[in-house]
Order: structure tokens, then C-alpha cells, then sequence
């Protein structure tokens, strides 16, 4: 019955204290230790590179995980993004507003009609407790819908907004073409409704990144795009008299790869003056997976996460190369279908076995060559065994699932401590 309404303490009640092996699979596992140690680490970035932090909870969507990401024994920081209403509301209902750990939350899409209901409730709630809403624009029929829903409210306020820079990556965003941007920033800067707080860019190019160097990169081009875009705006309001806008404005940026190059080092590289304040956000960094691992910035210590699956059949011979093949309980929906530079859609752990092939609720497995170098060096497989994989992203992955398996492997790795309820929907 848990599966049709989880509730944290019953599933702790049952779970807590239960061996990895003798749970139901497939199932989603979660070292705390790794996953705030990954959180630490990224506090540590964020500092040495000058930066504050926003966390972004798309990942993990869990109260627990909220904490771990924003305070540390390095610091601490209050600001989070979010790429679904139901995680700000699961922010605010799971006490993290009312307790001071959020104030600020930024909803991490450029703003749909449909949602300024839902937005300015939010917004009402985190007035309550001295907090704020952000919102992202990167197009002037936002502005004007903006405009027009604030004319028919009782008391219209304003909004606080990024300006979403498109770098490349072509998902969302302006681009930072000078004419067209200037005349952008005029009618923004004009309006009644919005308060620019700053730029925002994301490089989801940079999961291509195959080495320090290469990421470093992308993390420059992050801060050129917001801070000449931020140049571009203060020309803006410099031509005007009649345009106040708060000052400094924040740049932010970051995708996984890029603020795990985030250091001290990266920080020398920046020899433009700023035209503003650096804010540095990311998510996948607490779980991190094979598409990370790929891109030799982590190893594999680092993956706090993996899913549990039976192995349900076995075919010997039947693989190429008269290789066995087994199958496997965690398919396309436990696994997700996402691939990266890896081959495959997981590694077994400690197994010469990757999962090859999947379908929506099985997938295979394959037998590959023994790695020494990552563990990988069993070739035994069996019915009956219970495998741990390591797939390729682990924000969807975690999706799949109604709760997390927590571990601990500070206190011993091998037996649940703690259970996380994800917030779900949109």
C-alpha cells in the first residue's frame, strides 16, 4: 500500500534497519554521506571562485536533500531554483520557508501564463516569512502578460526576474545580439510590472566536457554571455532618465560540469571586470552519474546514487560473441532511456556487466570486458542475484521513484537509515 500513497514515517517504520538485499526491486538508493559531501565540496567551489549559491533542487525534489545542499559546515546560502511549482510548494508545506533555511526561490522556466495563479500565491506565502519569488524572462509577450495580470490584481506588485540568456545550447533564452537585446532591456526596464535582478545562463553543452580545462571554458563563456549582457543593460539605462533599476545585477550561471570547475584556479582566468555580482547554481552535482563521470571531473566515489535490480533470467551463449546475457527487473522507467558517452544504460557495480539493452520494465544485461580500474572485474551473475547500477542521469532516474533508500556509509553502507519522499507532478 505504500506505493499508492508514501508516507515517510510508515515507510521509515518499515524500512529503516532492513539489508539493501532484502529490499523489494527495483529500488533507488541514496548515500547520504556522498551526496552531502558533494554538497560541501560545492560550497567550497562557490567560495574559492567568488560566488554565492543557489541550489537547484530538480534532482533530488526532497526536504532532506534541500538542507544538505544549502548548509554545510563551509556556509550556507538560501536561494534555491526550481523546475516545477510542485517543488517550491513542497519547499514551503515541508517547513524549509517558515524555518529560514529558503528565502529565495526562483522558478526555473521562463513564465507561462497558466502559471502566474500558482506564482503569485507562492509569492504571497513567501511575503509572509520575508522571502521572495524569481521568475525567468526571455520574451516581450511575457512582459506584456505580465503587465496585464498585475493591471487586474488589487494590489499589483512587481516582479523580480532573471533575464534567461540563450549561449548556444538553443533550449531558452535571449540572444545577446546588441540591437535586438538593447531594445529588449528598454521595454523590460519600462514596465510597471518587472524588476530585473539579473542574467542567467545555463551551458548544457558543457556535459560534453572531457576534462577540466574544457569545462573551465564553458565557464567562462558563461560569465562573457551574463556580463555582457548586464554591460549591455546599464548602456540601456545610462540613455535614460527615467529608468531606475536595482544595481548590481547577479550573474548567474552554471550547469554541473561548469561549477565543478568552479575554483580558485578558474577564478585567476576571469580577467573582465564585472558588471555585476556572481551567482553560481547547479543540481546534478549531489547525485552525479555516468554521463558526469564521463567527463572526468568526478569518479566514481562521488555517485551518491544507483538503483537495486533481481536478476529475473539468465541466456547463456545468447550475446555477441557467444557472450551470456541475463535479464534484469529495473527497465526503460527504473533506468530512464537518457545515454551518454558511456556506452549502455548503466554499469554494473562490481560486476563485468553493463545494462545493454532495456524496455519499459526490464532491461538486459551484457556481459563487457573486466575493468580493473573501476571494480568492475566479476563475471559471475545469477538468478536470484540483487545487482546495483549506476545509470546515465540521475535526475531522471530519481523520478521514476516513489521514495529513496537512504545509506549512510560513514555508519555502514549496507542497511537503510533514513527514507526520502521526492515531491512529484508538475
Amino acid at each position: 500500500m505504500h506505493f499508492l500513497n508514501p508516507n515517510k514515517d510508515a515507510l521509515i517504520a518499515d524500512f529503516v534497519g532492513k539489508p539493501l538485499n532484502a529490499l523489494r526491486t527495483p529500488a533507488f538508493v541514496v548515500d547520504r554521506a556522498v551526496f552531502a559531501e558533494n554538497c560541501r565540496k560545492m560550497h567550497v567551489n562557490a567560495r574559492d571562485w567568488g560566488a554565492t549559491f543557489r541550489g537547484h533542487l530538480k534532482t533530488h525534489k526532497t526536504i532532506e536533500g534541500t538542507r544538505l545542499q544549502l548548509v554545510s559546515d563551509i556556509g550556507r546560502t538560501s536561494a534555491v531554483v526550481v523546475s516545477t511549482l510542485m517543488e517550491a510548494w513542497g519547499v514551503v508545506q515541508g517547513g524549509l520557508v517558515a524555518d529560514g533555511t529558503v528565502k529565495d526561490i526562483l522558478y526555473g522556466l521562463p513564465v507561462g501564463l497558466n502559471k502566474l495563479d500558482d506564482l503569485s500565491a507562492l509569492h504571497a506565502e513567501m511575503t509572509r516569512y520575508g522571502g521572495t519569488v524569481r521568475i525567468l524572462l526571455d520574451h516581450l509577450d511575457q512582459v506584456k502578460f505580465l503587465e496585464e495580470y498585475e493591471r487586474a490584481q488589487e494590489h499589483p506588485k512587481k516582479w523580480s526576474v532573471f533575464i534567461k540568456m540563450n549561449g548556444g545550447l538553443k533550449r531558452a533564452g535571449i540572444l545577446p545580439e546588441p540591437v535586438s537585446f538593447k531594445a529588449f532591456m528598454r521595454r523590460v526596464f519600462a514596465s510597471s510590472a518587472i524588476s530585473v535582478f539579473g542574467f542567467y545562463t545555463h551551458a548544457g553543452y558543457s556535459y560534453g566536457s572531457t576534462s577540466l580545462e574544457e569545462a573551465t571554458s564553458h565557464l567562462t563563456g558563461e560569465v562573457r554571455l551574463t556580463n555582457d549582457a548586464a554591460a549591455m543593460a546599464m548602456e540601456v539605462l545610462a540613455e535614460s532618465d527615467n529608468i531606475i533599476s536595482n544595481q548590481p545585477f547577479v550573474l548567474s550561471v552554471g550547469s554541473t560540469p561548469t561549477a565543478l570547475s568552479a575554483t580558485a584556479e578558474a577564478k585567476l582566468k576571469m580577467t573582465s571586470t564585472l558588471n555585476g555580482t556572481l551567482e553560481l547554481h547547479t543540481g546534478n552535482y549531489t547525485m552525479l552519474d555516468l554521463q558526469q563521470l564521463h567527463t572526468t571531473l568526478i569518479g566514481r566515489p562521488q555517485i551518491s546514487q544507483k538503483v537495486l535490480a533481481t536478476v529475473i533470467s539468465y541466456y547463456p551463449g545468447r550475446g555477441s560473441d557467444g557472450q551470456d546475457e541475463a535479464m534484469c527487473d529495473a527497465g526503460a522507467i527504473a533506468m530512464s532511456k537518457d545515454t551518454g558517452r558511456i556506452p549502455g544504460f548503466g554499469e554494473v557495480v562490481g560486476k563485468s556487466w553493463k545494462l545493454g539493452r532495456i524496455s519499459q520494465e526490464h532491461g538486459i544485461l551484457v556481459q563487457v570486458p573486466p575493468d580493473p580500474e573501476s571494480g568492475r572485474t566479476d563475471p559471475t551473475l545469477k538468478i536470484g542475484d540483487t545487482v546495483e547500477i549506476v545509470g546515465q542521469h540521475a535526475c531522471l532516474i530519481a523520478a521514476a521513484y516513489p521514495w529513496y533508500y537512504i545509506i549512510d556509509s560513514n555508519e555502514g553502507s549496507d542497511k537503510v537509515v533514513d527514507i526520502w519522499v521526492p515531491w512529484k507532478g508538475w
